[in-house]
């Protein structure tokens, strides 16, 4: 076989329908999870480091999770036995997160459904590169972010319709979860379950054998696997790393002197660990996953050039999303309804009105899904995604010039067309750059330029919200846009990707 074959409309359609349910269980963790420990007696100043399981987890699991794909192969395929585990295991954890009944138990609940969306989401990404021709994967990015786009806007707005369509109640009495968001975290468990099955059931995958054929007619240079990494180096980065996690863990517990209540983290972080090697060793084929660590760091070492280019944009603007996500409720509440009061109405209201807000910046991501593919071919990938970063930095800058919280939906325009060029253009530079054979593992390891801002944010925004923001979170909403605008700009010392094709 010389090459893919191109997949219609309705192919792509399906390969990206279970980003629908992804996206459905993510949108209500971004939106809600501040609420939530808020809810439970979190101090404002706290929320931050409390949101440190995010992207730990995915650190950890992205490249790992990367690299297993690609070596896996069974009755279901390469990628698909991933996106259906990582799928029942976030749909219980959904189920279990509104009914947490302390903030240490959230907090823990928070490590197992982050990781077991990381566990989806990643092969998704691989799984364009697996399945299509150069020349529609940016259309298949494209697909994927309308679906995200859908799923956020329905999932976003789920408690405000529990509250206004069925009547369940939006306050939190005596620090318990809101009817209204333990109803909306059931139904998106049950979305994300069935739509990973359509994908999982509606979908067939390249053997080995195809893929590697593949490969054989697109190569041109010597295969970058050939590169090694003593094992004695492998060996010492891997302790290195595993008393690195465990400082940085004992350094939070030491940070809240409260020792017994991070022992509820750190036994979500050893539960992770726990399920990833039970994943392991179910998927496990011929000791094909052997030594995955040591492999993740080879290829970490020898990324290509436009991967690292990219890495600085990725940051910047995965540390404005972050502070998005964590500081949106608290600041419209605080700014916009002047309240702090987590049982009061007005806080609830504004917690219900951040949902709509959410979910309008996805319904606009939806929408310019389609656009964000016309642009790129008329300009290019490089300067469409600069604008789009402008755009979204400037509706968060605008957060604090728009003092009625119902225009707040004039800044998410902006917003959305930026999370649409997020989740696709990035994605579409970097499938053109890396060998085929290792799409998985460096699809991973892009993870750790999303990630690592994520933890320095989770580590940093809580010093700067108490000893620069003055404990008002509009300021962190927009030092985030300004992040977002330098990382748009960044985009200009990224070398032109329509020129880049990988053949290894």
């Amino acid at each position: 076989m010389s090459g893919k074959s191109r997949l219609s409309f309705w192919q792509i359609w399906n390969m990206s329908f279970g980003f629908l349910g992804i996206q459905f269980g993510f949108s209500l963790q971004n939106a809600n999870v501040s609420r939530i420990f808020q809810t439970l007696g979190a101090h404002i100043d706290d929320i931050a480091i409390l949101w440190i399981a995010a992207p730990v987890t995915g650190l950890v699991v992205q490249p790992i999770i990367g690299y297993m794909s690609d070596n896996t192969w069974n009755g279901m395929g390469r990628r698909r036995p991933y996106f259906l585990v990582g799928a029942i295991l976030a749909t219980i954890s959904l189920f279990i997160m509104p009914n947490s009944p302390s903030l240490w138990i959230a907090a823990g609940t928070l490590w197992i459904m982050d990781a077991s969306f990381n566990v989806s989401m990643e092969p998704f990404r691989a799984f364009v590169g697996d399945m299509l021709p150069e020349e529609q994967t940016t259309q298949a990015f494209a697909m994927q972010s309308f679906f995200i786009g859908v799923g956020g806007v329905v999932a976003s707005a789920l408690p405000w319709m529990m509250t206004n369509w069925f009547g369940l109640s939006n306050v939190a009495e005596a620090g318990v979860i809101p009817d209204s968001v333990l109803y909306a975290f059931y139904t998106g468990g049950v979305v994300l379950l069935l739509s990973v099955l359509w994908t999982v059931y509606s979908t067939k995958e390249y053997s080995p054998e195809q893929l590697e054929s593949f490969v054989q007619a697109r190569k041109k240079r010597p295969d970058s696997s050939t590169i090694t990494i003593k094992r004695t180096t492998a060996q010492y980065l891997n302790g290195a790393f595993i008393w690195l996690s465990i400082g940085i863990l004992f350094t939070f517990m030491i940070y809240f002197q409260q020792l017994d209540k991070q022992l509820y983290v750190l036994s979500g972080g050893l539960i992770v660990f726990a399920l990833l090697q039970w994943l392991a060793s179910i998927l496990q084929k011929n000791n094909r996953i052997d030594n995955g660590f040591y492999k993740v760091v080879e290829d970490l070492f020898h990324m290509p050039k436009i991967m690292k280019q990219l890495s600085l944009v990725q940051f910047l603007t995965w540390f404005s999303l972050f502070t998005m996500w964590i500081y949106t409720t608290p600041a419209v509440a605080d700014f916009h309804y002047g309240t702090r009061d987590t049982s009061s109405l007005a806080y609830n209201q504004a917690g219900d009105w951040v949902g709509i807000l959410f979910a309008t910046y996805s319904g606009f991501a939806a929408l310019a899904a389609f656009l964000i593919p016309v642009l790129a071919k008329k300009l290019n990938r490089r300067l469409t995604h600069l604008i789009n970063l402008c755009l979204g930095g400037l509706g968060l800058i605008s957060f604090y010039f728009i003092h009625d919280p119902e225009l707040l939906v004039i800044a998410m325009v902006g917003v959305g067309i930026a999370w649409a060029s997020i989740l696709s253009v990035p994605y579409a530079i970097l499938v053109s750059a890396v060998p085929p054979k290792k799409i998985g593992v460096y699809m991973g390891i892009f993870n750790f330029f999303i990630v690592i801002p994520q933890i320095l944010a989770a580590s940093v925004l809580g010093v700067l919200m108490r000893h620069v923001f003055s404990d008002k979170p509009i300021y962190a909403i927009m030092f985030g846009g300004a992040c977002m605008i330098v990382a748009g700009l960044a985009m200009l010392w990224v070398d032109s990707p329509d020129n880049v094709h990988s053949t290894e």
